[in-house]
């Protein structure tokens, strides 16, 4: 709606019809002050000659809006919360002309190449129309060079106590509407405050739910958006939910529902994610503890939560078939097949019920270790798309698997566009993936819970970190999943190890029923003293059956291999390193049917045990050197930088 058509008659007496003062008005003000805001907040609008006139005075003509609201109200009291008490007549306008010395401090700022916007910004202290009489030092200002194809000007209004820039609206008819909303808002939890416009908005609120539920999240959202603007109750809650699957990996807030018994086991989790990181520390810990309890959260609850959701136990078990459905793809999910885990939960979503009214999304499913992180943007606009909760509608185009086959993806480009740092692994063709640390496990090994594996395979411990392990040993924190052809894998990537002459294939020892395969690649760069390395190693039933290392242009070789799998066809020293590399493990793929999971290594949580040392025991006649460096800042000299 333009501004020319817009009815400020029917605006501003919608206003003053539904004007009441704040339940929380200050009761000490001066009665009179009091006796002035109980009255309603408009005045008799000013006629065509007085606008005029004050156009006269100012020597330029009004933008459209601002005439407008004075024809039909020659001022108007804002309310108390807006930082603007009152806004003044045609009358009593006049240019702002930067009494503070705000200009230069602005253009101070403005450096060598600034935005059009902040130019503006800088130039509006000094050209502006003032138009508040009453304020809490702060000032409603129009700006005639800062203006649209319609005449508007730009309306600022800056808080001199809040040392923040001035919020800019685009025009004046916009910053009234904002404060209407806020009216609104501020009155919102009056249980009195009942009017034509809350009741329409609370219409939308019901209407969104529905529309959100059916999948229609994207008519959902702007009537969502208007409501919570006006402060309508269950519309913030409603429309944080769908901002949070649109986000999955940011934060919304969702007040005092957290402790409602309802929603409880889907939030509370969902609350303490961001908060785990035990690097917080001890003082986070307990400032989360008290938020939590404030909210009516009971402090053993909210302390077993965290302590799950941190130690990467937590799991979301909702109920009916919609949780069976999520026992199953995590099941999937925690061996690696998360494209596999997400065909589940997306076939299941139609079944998902809500806990309560308040609820209409799985929310939960976000603070699982094992399946928050399948749950990407796209995954996410996918479930809000889907109808649920017994609601029909179109069923939304799946979006597609993340996972590439075979193993060409370890050559890269990886993530920024830089290849792994090295990488090795060990297949074991048919075995059960929780029976690896039996076969490579050092002593006593076990799968832990499942984890972050960004951070569990730079936290490796080095050999002179733990008692009792020889320093030439290389005992590796290995991710364990399973392949979609069968294969259980333990994957390392050792940006801190490096292939030498020491090393010990674990095919064999892994191959007691069955085949076996090891590959690892060393990626240094190539150079005659420091080249490349690339090994594979196969083995059937407790006996090594071929393998082969290159290392630069030398190629080392045992056993009959494959000539699908021949060194010298497959690395070519015309070619590039990345693209000998891609070819070997194409062949792998082809030749064993090899395939490791991208998406669960690089972005999802697995299970991980600790190996046997990949590096045999040096023999007679052998040296192994090991040198730790530790870096010292030197002492200052007493008074001296």
């Amino acid at each position: 709606m333009s501004s020319a058509s817009f009815d400020w008659y029917e605006f501003l007496g919608r206003w003053q019809e539904e004007w009441v003062p704040r339940a929380d008005a200050d009761e000490d003000e001066d009665p009179d002050a009091d006796a002035e805001v109980l009255a309603p907040p408009g005045r008799p609008g000013a006629d065509e000659v007085a606008i005029a006139a004050a156009e006269e005075r100012l020597g330029r003509r009004l933008p459209p809006s601002y005439r407008g609201f004075l024809a039909a109200s020659d001022g108007w009291h804002v309310d108390q919360p807006a930082a603007i008490y009152r806004l003044g007549g045609a009358a009593d306008i006049d240019w702002f002309q930067d009494p503070h010395g705000m200009a230069p401090l602005y253009e101070q700022g403005l450096g060598d190449d600034p935005r059009e916007e902040d130019v503006l910004l800088a130039g509006m202290w000094r050209r502006a129309l003032r138009l508040e009489t009453e304020s809490d030092m702060s000032h409603a200002l129009l700006d005639p060079g800062d203006s649209d194809e319609d005449g508007e000007w730009a309306l600022y209004v800056y808080k001199g106590w809040s040392g923040e820039f001035p919020d800019r609206y685009p025009s004046f008819r916009a910053y009234m509407e904002a404060m209407y909303r806020g009216f609104h808002a501020d009155r919102a939890a009056q249980p009195d405050f009942v009017n034509a416009t809350t009741r329409a908005q609370d219409a939308h609120v019901d209407e969104a739910r529905l529309l959100a539920l059916r999948g229609r999240y994207e008519e959902a959202v702007p009537l969502l958006e208007e409501a919570s603007s006006f402060g309508r109750p269950r519309s913030a809650v409603l429309l944080n939910q769908l901002r949070q699957l649109l986000a999955p990996s940011g934060s919304q807030g969702y007040g005092n529902l957290v402790a409602d018994p309802l929603y409880l086991p889907e939030l509370l989790p969902l609350e303490a994610v961001g908060q785990a990181d035990a690097r917080r520390g001890a003082d986070w810990d307990e400032q989360w503890l008290r938020m939590m309890t404030a909210r009516g959260v009971a402090p053993e609850i909210a302390e077993a939560v965290r302590g799950a959701v941190r130690d990467g136990t937590h799991r979301y078990t909702p109920p009916g078939p919609w949780g069976r459905a999520v026992a199953e793809a995590r099941e999937a999910a925690r061996w690696g097949a998360t494209d596999a885990a997400w065909h589940v939960l997306r076939d299941a979503l139609p079944l998902w019920e809500a806990p309560g009214p308040l609820m209409v999304v799985p929310l939960g499913l976000l603070a699982d270790p094992v399946l928050g992180p399948l749950i990407t943007p796209e995954r996410g606009r996918e479930i809000l798309a889907t109808p649920r909760a017994g609601e029909t509608g179109p069923v939304p185009e799946p979006v597609p698997d993340l996972d590439p086959p075979g193993l060409a993806w370890l050559a890269g480009p990886f993530r920024y566009g830089q290849p792994l740092d090295g990488y090795r692994c060990v297949w074991v063709e048919g075995a059960d993936p929780a029976g690896l640390p039996a076969l490579i496990g050092e002593e006593g090994a076990e799968l832990s819970a499942p984890v972050d594996l960004s951070r569990s395979f730079r936290r490796a411990p080095q050999p002179h970190e733990r008692e009792g392990v020889e320093l030439w040993e290389d005992r590796a924190v290995v991710a364990v999943g399973r392949t979609a052809e069968g294969w259980a894998f333990a994957f390392d990537r050792p940006s801190h190890r490096h292939l030498h002459g020491l090393f010990l294939s674990p095919a064999a020892v892994a191959s007691p029923s069955g085949r076996a395969v090891v590959v690892w690649c060393d990626p240094r760069r190539p150079s005659p003293d420091d080249p490349a390395a690339f090994h594979v190693s196969v083995a059937e039933h407790g006996q090594e059956l071929y393998a082969f290392t290159v290392r630069g242009t030398e190629i080392q070789r045992s056993g009959a291999i494959p000539d699908a799998l021949d060194p010298a066809r497959l690395f070519r020293p015309q070619d590039t390193a990345p693209d000998n590399e891609r070819r070997a493990l194409e062949a792998l793929h082809t030749e064993l049917g090899l395939s490791l999971p991208r998406f669960a290594l690089t972005r999802g949580r697995l299970r991980t045990f600790t190996t046997r040392s990949w590096t045999r025991a040096p023999r007679t006649g052998e040296g192994f050197g090991y040198a730790r460096f530790v870096l010292h800042r030197p002492e200052r000299a007493e008074g001296k930088p």
